[in-house]
């Protein structure tokens, strides 16, 4: 006999764990991690920022309504953000300023002479650049960790190393099957699969959405010299890298977007070279060593922009997907957004400003 809950959450990376800790004080919930350790894939993989442009002007309110919760939490700590152009990138800077008009994100163009005291050993081509001083480190593991934990303390089961194998409705509900590892039953099923979440939605009957993984890579390098504690993350207004000091080393990503399957994957050397590469372009630093290297899956719907909802032809399925490289910096109000549009809360304090239509699952149907 299989055992029945109100709401099943398939994903326990960041996703999975946010919205079922917001689901948990309100329903019996399940939550089903196909790894043997929740957080195994996106979410162990992160290059850790919040950083309140990234992802675009669509993404930008839900990164900043997150922002209290994870000062309250004691998860983010000042960082800084510089995103850098040329003189030929001066057209790219203003469309970036103008996009985020009227956001409420604080940002500020900078030239030549304020770039030399917060970059050492910057190649002069670079002359321009947008500051954006709210930029934070974040807490990954906590955070995750802290959701984990409230969903627990909340009554929520989790079980790990147990893939999906099968959903299938029954009456007003859902059957699932996890092959050695059992069944269960679930009112509402949740889908936080990540780079999953199309084959999940598949699994379901519903019709997939789009939803493509593409692999980042970042690799941790060691300078001549190391990088100041207190050097910003260090963005390229075309987009072509970012890098940040991270205890005494260097991160660094070429930003790169290849299309992947659904996989535990791997850096490609050619990517390394090319990061290493972009870097040497920016300031005069010495590559010491590449230290550790990796790579992860960001998961995006064809907007760019996360789905959260009802699907609209699939009964008790719930989409919670597609939330790109900004899925931890904008958890807290993701997950809190999601849950209310799930359970028919009212909104609160964090989620009052949101358009959730603008993330609705019907916009691609």
């Amino acid at each position: 006999m299989s055992t029945r809950y109100d709401i099943a959450v398939i994903g326990a990376g960041m996703a999975g764990a946010s919205i079922a800790a917001e689901l948990a004080p309100h329903a019996k919930v399940l939550i089903v991690e196909a790894e043997s350790t929740p957080g195994y894939h996106a979410t162990g993989r992160s290059a850790a920022f919040w950083e309140e442009c990234y992802g675009g002007p669509g993404v930008a309110p839900l990164t900043l309504a997150s922002g209290k919760y994870l000062r309250q939490h004691d998860l983010l700590a000042p960082r800084g953000a510089l995103y850098l152009g040329r003189a030929e990138d001066e057209a790219k800077i203003d469309a970036f300023m103008e996009s985020f008009g009227g956001t409420g994100v604080h940002i500020d163009k900078l030239g030549r002479a304020s770039l030399e005291q917060r970059v050492a050993g910057l190649r002069p081509e670079w002359t321009l650049a947008i500051a954006e001083p709210a930029c934070a480190d974040i807490d990954v593991a906590g955070l995750h960790q802290h959701y984990l934990s409230l969903a627990r303390q909340a009554g929520a089961e989790l079980r790990t190393s147990c893939p999906l194998e099968s959903a299938e409705r029954e009456g007003e509900g859902w059957r699932l099957s996890f092959g050695q590892r059992g069944e269960a039953q679930a009112h509402v099923l949740v889908n936080a699969a990540g780079a999953w979440a199309d084959e999940v939605a598949g699994l379901a009957g519903a019709k997939a959405l789009g939803i493509g993984p593409l692999r980042r890579t970042v690799i941790q390098l060691r300078t001549d010299p190391p990088p100041p504690s207190d050097l910003p993350l260090v963005l390229d207004i075309s987009g072509r890298f970012y890098f940040k000091p991270e205890h005494g080393r260097l991160w660094l990503s070429p930003h790169d977007e290849t299309p992947s399957a659904p996989a535990d994957v791997a850096p490609e050397e050619l990517d390394v070279a090319i990061a290493i590469d972009r870097f040497e372009q920016v300031v005069d630093w010495r590559v010491a060593a590449v230290e550790r290297k990796w790579a992860g899956l960001r998961s995006f719907a064809p907007d760019r922009l996360p789905v959260y909802g009802f699907d609209a032809a699939r009964d008790g399925f719930f989409w919670f997907a597609g939330q790109g490289g900004f899925g931890i910096q904008t958890a807290p109000a993701a997950a809190r957004l999601g849950a209310q549009l799930l359970l028919g809360l009212a909104r609160d304090e964090m989620t009052e400003a949101l358009d959730a239509s603008l993330y609705s699952p019907e916009r691609l149907a």
